[in-house]
């Protein structure tokens, strides 16, 4: 996945889970956060960041938030939209059929694919929590992620080979762990998950400010 029109600023403030204040080129802007999560240990005063501008001159806010530089780890994606969108570009070239946004149950499970005859949901989720090089998903309790768990425990039963993928956001990190300090219910329906047969994936990625890209190295995928 890439970026254009990327600049570096300051972080300053977040003064609400919508926007934040930088410093650029010497001046105070208000700029779009593409992150609703709380992101508390990344978003920290005179952290380096990084903006997208966008083109719409219409928009109240011309620059959104899409990444920061964390100490000792190095530059963290926060881009919300990211990971489906690294996930549909690496699906791409792995299976026969990709539909993302596929109505299964009562949700829409991130993606829907093909290879031979088997099929397979997958529900992608971005981790950009890190400590001690180890991910932790969620920052904040999600209820939506627990409901597409069980979908996906459930498509199991009837046929589909079913994975939780997470979409590394960092460099260094090779696995994520269910946070069960943040949201207990997410950590027991991961249980569930992985004692149905449902998959974990790891998609590790390199990021660069005008980038978010598989690393090879970091990928940990059974199909």
């Amino acid at each position: 996945m890439l970026y254009d029109n990327t600049v570096e600023a300051v972080f300053l403030e977040r003064p609400n889970r919508f926007i934040a204040k930088v410093l650029l080129n010497g001046k105070t802007e208000t700029v779009h956060v593409k992150n609703t999560g709380r992101c508390r240990e990344l978003l920290l005063p005179h952290s380096k960041v990084v903006l997208t501008k966008s083109d719409n001159p219409e928009r109240k806010t011309q620059y959104d938030l899409i990444a920061v530089e964390k100490a000792g780890l190095g530059l963290v994606n926060i881009d919300s939209q990211a990971p489906n969108q690294v996930m549909k570009e690496w699906l791409a070239v792995k299976f026969d059929m990709v539909k993302p946004e596929y109505r299964y149950g009562n949700s829409r499970i991130d993606f829907y694919l093909e290879k031979g005859s088997q099929k397979y949901l997958v529900e992608v989720k971005g981790c950009t929590l890190e400590e001690d090089c180890i991910g932790y998903f969620p920052d904040a309790p999600t209820l939506r992620g627990v409901k597409h768990i069980y979908e996906l425990i459930e498509a199991q039963k009837h046929g589909y080979m079913c994975a939780l993928d997470f979409v590394i956001q960092m460099p260094k990190v090779t696995e994520v762990r269910p946070n069960g300090r943040i949201h207990p219910e997410f950590e027991t329906a991961f249980r569930a998950a992985v004692k149905a047969g449902v998959k974990i994936w790891f998609i590790g990625c390199c990021v660069t400010e005008n980038a978010v890209i598989p690393d090879t190295n970091r990928i940990k995928v059974e199909f």
